[in-house]
C-alpha cells in the first residue's frame, strides 16, 4: 500500500497544476460514485450509471438528478451526497491543502502552485491566508445558515427530526450553490415564505461572490489594505446589473408569477438569482416558463457566477473582459480598458479562449442531445446550459434522458466544474506552458 500511494506522489508530482485539478476531481467523483452504489445507501434500488450521474453532479455542484435524492438515499447515503458538494464547492485542492493544516504540516511548493490554479488571486493575496479565509468563512456562514434554517423550517411546520437535518443539508446546498435539496419540488411549497427565500439568496450570493470578494472585503474592514481590489468592484457592478435585469423580464414578461400577487417581485428575484449564482433552487416550475423566460434564464445561467467562488458559468469577469473588448474596439482604442484601468492582454486572452471554449462544449453537447433525445430544441437547450454552468435548475426532463443522454450530462458537468480553459490545458498543453495562466475570466490585477 505504502509503495502504491508513493508511486502515485511521484506521479502527481510529473503533473501541470491543471492535470491534476482533473485528475483529483475525477478520483473524488469515482470515489463518491463507488459509495453511491453501496446497497446499504439505498431506500430503493437505483442504476450504475444514475449513481455516477449524482455523484457527478454533487462533485460538480449542479443539482441536476436522474431520480429523487430524499427517495432514493437513505440518511447515510444523503451525507455521502452532502460531503461530495461540500468538497465540490470549497474545491478539491482546498479541502486537501485544510485536511494537511489541521494535522499542522505545511503547504509544499507543489500544494500552493495547484491551489494557485484552482483559485487565482489578485496581487498581494497569500495563498495560506487566502486559504484560512476560505474555510473559515464558508464554516461560520454554514453554521449560520442552518441554523436560520431551522427556525425558518420549524415555523413553516416542518417535523423537528427532520427539520434539523434539512437545515444542514440546504445550508450546505445553498452555499455550495449546488441546488441539491429534500424536497421533490425544490422550494415550490416554500415560494410565499419570505425567511426561506432571504436564507437561500443570501447563502448562494455569498458562495457565488467567490472567496477573492470575501478576503478582499474583510481585508478592508480589517484595515489590512486601503481599497478594494478592481476584480471586487467588477464583479459587484456585473452581479447587480445582471440581477436588475433577469428580475424585470421575469417580474413583466413571466405569467406564472403573475398568479403569485404580493409574491411576485420576491419569486422574480428567486427566480433571477438562482440562475445568476448557479445555486440550482426554485419556487416557481421552471417547466412552465414562457420562452422569453427560458431565453433571460440561459442567459443567466450561461454567465453565472464568478471567479473563485463555490458557482458555475462562463463568470461575470469573462463577460465585463469581452464587453471591454468590444467596447474599446468600436472605439477604436488601441488599449482595452474597462472603468479607466487597462486590462493586461494576457487576462483578456483567457477571457477570449474561455468563451470561444465554452460555447463549443455547449454547441456539442446541445447537438448530442438532439440526436440521442425526442425533446424540444429549448428543453435541450436550456439542460445543457445548466449542466455546463454547473446550476442544477431544469425543465423537468433530466428524468427522461436516455442512457446516452446522460452520459453526455456527465461528461459537461465534470467539465464545467473543473473549468473548460482548465480541462482544456489539463489534456492538451504542455506542462512548461501552463504553470503560469491565469484562471479564466479573472481580471485581477
Amino acid at each position: 500500500m505504502k509503495n502504491l500511494l508513493k508511486r502515485y506522489r511521484k506521479f502527481q508530482l510529473r503533473l501541470s497544476p491543471q492535470q491534476n485539478l482533473l485528475y483529483g476531481f475525477l478520483i473524488y467523483t469515482v470515489l463518491g460514485w463507488a459509495l453511491l452504489c453501496i446497497p446499504f445507501f439505498h431506500k430503493q434500488t437505483i442504476s450504475a450509471l444514475d449513481n455516477l450521474f449524482i455523484a457527478t453532479s454533487a462533485i460538480s455542484t449542479t443539482g441536476l438528478v436522474t431520480a429523487s435524492v430524499f427517495d432514493t438515499y437513505n440518511g447515510f447515503g444523503q451525507f455521502v451526497v452532502l460531503l461530495l458538494f461540500q468538497i465540490g464547492g470549497i474545491g478539491y485542492m482546498t479541502f486537501t491543502s485544510f485536511i494537511l493544516l489541521s494535522r499542522k504540516s505545511p503547504l509544499t511548493h507543489w500544494h500552493q502552485r495547484v491551489l494557485s490554479a484552482e483559485f487565482t488571486m489578485p496581487k498581494g493575496f497569500e495563498i495560506k491566508d487566502f486559504l484560512k479565509s476560505v474555510i473559515m468563512f464558508t464554516l461560520i456562514i454554514e453554521v449560520v445558515g442552518a441554523l436560520c434554517f431551522y427556525i425558518a423550517f420549524t415555523q413553516a411546520g416542518v417535523d423537528h427530526n427532520f427539520a434539523i437535518w434539512s437545515s444542514i443539508f440546504h445550508s450546505v446546498s445553498a452555499f455550495c450553490t449546488a441546488g441539491f435539496g429534500l424536497y421533490n419540488d425544490s422550494f415550490e411549497q416554500f415560494a410565499g415564505n419570505t425567511s426561506i427565500n432571504i436564507i437561500i439568496s443570501t447563502l448562494a450570493i455569498c458562495g457565488s461572490l467567490g472567496f477573492i470578494v470575501v478576503t478582499d472585503l474583510w481585508n478592508k474592514i480589517t484595515r489590512k489594505s486601503h481599497q478594494i481590489t478592481f476584480t471586487t468592484k467588477i464583479i459587484f457592478a456585473a452581479i447587480t446589473l445582471l440581477l436588475i435585469l433577469g428580475t424585470l423580464v421575469i417580474y413583466f414578461f413571466e405569467p406564472t408569477v403573475v398568479d403569485l400577487e404580493e409574491n411576485r417581485l420576491m419569486a422574480s428575484f428567486f427566480q433571477s438569482m438562482t440562475a445568476l449564482t448557479t445555486v440550482g433552487f426554485n419556487t416557481v416550475p421552471i417547466g412552465s416558463f414562457s420562452l422569453s423566460a427560458l431565453l433571460i434564464t440561459i442567459l443567466l445561467m450561461y454567465v453565472g457566477a464568478s471567479p473563485s467562488g463555490t458557482g458555475g458559468g462562463l463568470k461575470t469577469t469573462t463577460l465585463t473582459a469581452l464587453i471591454a473588448v468590444i467596447w474599446n474596439r468600436i472605439r477604436a482604442n488601441k488599449q482595452v480598458t474597462f472603468f479607466g484601468r487597462v486590462i493586461p492582454k494576457e487576462r483578456l486572452s483567457v477571457a477570449t479562449s474561455t468563451f470561444i471554449l465554452y460555447a463549443t462544449v455547449l454547441f456539442a453537447a446541445t447537438f448530442l442531445l438532439t440526436l440521442t433525445e425526442d425533446l424540444t430544441l429549448e428543453q435541450i437547450l436550456f439542460e445543457t446550459t445548466s449542466a455546463i454552468g454547473t446550476v442544477g435548475l431544469s425543465t423537468g426532463i433530466t428524468g427522461t434522458l436516455t442512457s446516452w443522454g446522460k452520459v453526455v450530462l456527465i461528461f459537461v458537468m465534470f467539465v464545467g466544474r473543473l473549468g473548460i480553459l482548465t480541462f482544456g490545458l489539463a489534456l492538451l498543453a504542455r506542462r512548461k506552458k501552463i504553470t503560469s495562466v491565469a484562471a479564466e475570466g479573472d481580471l485581477a490585477v
